[in-house]
């Protein structure tokens, strides 16, 4: 049953190796710490969370806007384009392709000034939609393990008591690099794990008869686990601005320093360096 959930070929470009994902972070490790860079994940998560809720777009939504940020950032430094107007661009391209409607500049702007107060926004998300659309080779369409979590929770016959706290975990997922490491059935499994062990169902059996990769799912759980560790001792309101400080930044295009100063010094120049 498990395989069902990921039958498209376009999938497996992204379910990437950690070893792969790690080398390419190595420019950014330069500049943060492994704690750092994972502070800056939990932090955009938020942000594109924060302003798909200002926008009263779908979870579904927010959840594709996050999955195309972590896939850029996957492929390209935090130096190639500035993180703080690639998620707001991420919120836009998903809007459209999951079909809730296209987000105006106007509003986007707005809910991004509202959950960003500490930043200036002042762009198109044109130039960053062209560069993300490039990167994601036009293969918009994104698998959630939301769709897999519901039909096992009701195949597993806890609807009631299961869903809505694996359903927060997959939510919480999006803070980790797991949706780029493992297919969407997985994940899912492993959040339906973990909730039911904290509401005590015992479903030894019911996982015990799934043709899965059980380790993979334990690395799963432990990648979760650690998430909730570090989480709760996380206050991003007293430590995010000295990460975002240290942060590599993209080096402004010619010309444009006066460009610079009057946009709070954000920029949406592109490098692959």
């Amino acid at each position: 049953m498990a395989g069902n959930f990921w039958q498209s070929s376009h999938y497996l470009q992204w379910v990437l190796d950690k070893q792969d994902l790690m080398k390419e972070r190595q420019k950014d490790l330069k500049f943060l710490t492994e704690e750092e860079y994972w502070k800056l994940q939990i932090f955009f998560a938020n942000v594109i969370q924060a302003l798909g809720e200002h926008l009263k777009l779908r979870q579904q939504v927010i959840a594709t806007a996050t999955v195309y940020f972590k896939r850029f950032y996957a492929r390209y430094s935090l130096k190639s384009i500035d993180p703080v107007l690639m998620a707001p661009t991420c919120v836009f391209l998903a809007s459209k392709v999951e079909e809730f409607g296209v987000v105006s500049n106007t509003r986007l702007i707005s809910a991004a000034t509202s959950v960003c107060t500490s930043c200036v926004f002042s762009f198109s998300t044109n130039e960053c939609e062209f560069y993300l659309l490039e990167l994601m080779d036009c293969c918009l369409i994104v698998y959630h393990p939301y769709r897999p979590l519901l039909q096992y929770v009701q195949d597993m016959g806890q609807e009631d008591m299961l869903l809505p706290l694996a359903w927060r975990i997959v939510n919480d997922t999006y803070r980790t690099d797991l949706c780029l490491l493992y297919p969407p059935f997985m994940i899912a499994l492993a959040c339906l794990h973990v909730a039911c062990v904290v509401q005590q169902k015992d479903a030894r059996q019911w996982f015990a008869e799934l043709s899965v990769d059980m380790d993979k799912i334990l690395e799963i759980i432990r990648v979760i686990l650690k998430l909730y560790d570090q989480w709760k001792n996380f206050d991003d309101r007293k430590e995010i601005a000295a990460v975002l400080n240290k942060m590599p930044k993209p080096k402004p295009p010619p010309n444009s320093e006066s460009d610079q100063s009057s946009n709070g010094n954000q920029s949406n120049s592109y490098s692959q360096s």
